[in-house]
């Protein structure tokens, strides 16, 4: 998990640097479009003898990650990287709410609303772009059914087999918003070189990852481990983009941090085993 939430962060932060060139529908496009030829050569999904219902789940998997990239990328092209993941984590925390079973992953759902709400300089949001908002708040949503579905598709297919279909599907969709935005862009070589890094980084590492912890950790859990998501951000803005941290920022940070160690701390031996 923490290995997911530093690559994703650090290859977003690596994404925005492409958007003048390519723009976020251009950038999202390559993103996906490595990540998902990278995993397919790797895990080689076979459709043959696949039942219907599999191959949707599969098919609405690749909806949720198209949804979430696209989203999450015309917020970041409006609005800081720290900020937009604070609004995006609605999705994850609405998840851990949703799923909890013991009073005390309450408490630390509360200690990351709290971080989350300091970082936004309590909810003042009257200098941001409205769109830049709104966006973000849909790649929240759109980050929940990641959340759900990924756990589904992981009990499913074997590996990262689903994953490498869903990427497909994700791929597919996202073309003519990428052919639209990115235009010649898309031939130059220097910048698919740094594609196949945000790809890599923000895509093929990250959700592979993230699979393998969801077969491991029940969803609620992981819901609040993504509270980790704005801190990272915050420090990956400030490493890569140039993005500087505040006194409330770093007091968020230590709350979001606290929350993430107190959801793992405690969590049920029984509860870290293989769903598959």
């Amino acid at each position: 998990m923490l290995g997911a939430v530093a690559s994703v962060q650090f290859g977003a932060a690596l994404a925005k640097t492409l958007f003048d060139d390519l723009g976020p529908g251009g950038t999202v496009f390559l993103r996906v479009l490595f990540a998902a030829l990278l995993l397919l050569a790797l895990w080689r999904p076979r459709l043959a003898g696949r039942p219907r219902d599999e191959l949707l789940l599969a098919s609405a998997f690749g909806v949720a990650l198209a949804g979430m990239n696209l989203s999450f990328y015309g917020a970041l092209d409006r609005i800081p990287l720290g900020v937009a993941v604070t609004f995006e984590f609605v999705g994850p925390l609405g998840v851990a709410v949703a799923g909890s079973r013991r009073a005390l992953d309450l408490l630390w759902v509360v200690l990351a609303a709290a971080g989350i709400l300091l970082l936004s300089d309590f909810g003042d949001f009257g200098g941001l772009d409205s769109a830049g908002v709104g966006l973000a708040l849909l790649a929240g949503a759109f980050w929940a059914a990641y959340i759900l579905l990924s756990a589904r598709t992981g009990r499913v297919f074997p590996g990262g087999s689903g994953l490498a279909l869903a990427m497909l599907v994700a791929s597919v969709l996202l073309l003519p918003v990428g052919v639209a935005d990115g235009g010649d862009g898309l031939l130059q070589p220097d910048l698919l070189i740094i594609g196949v890094g945000v790809a890599m980084l923000s895509s093929a590492i990250p959700y592979s990852l993230e699979l393998e912890a969801l077969r491991r950790l029940p969803q609620s859990v992981f819901g609040v481990l993504m509270s980790l998501e704005p801190a990272m951000a915050a420090l990956a803005g400030f490493v890569v983009l140039g993005q500087d941290l505040r006194a409330r920022e770093l007091l968020a940070i230590v709350l979001v941090v606290a929350a993430s160690a107190g959801a793992a701390y405690g969590v049920p031996r029984s509860a870290q085993v293989d769903r598959v």
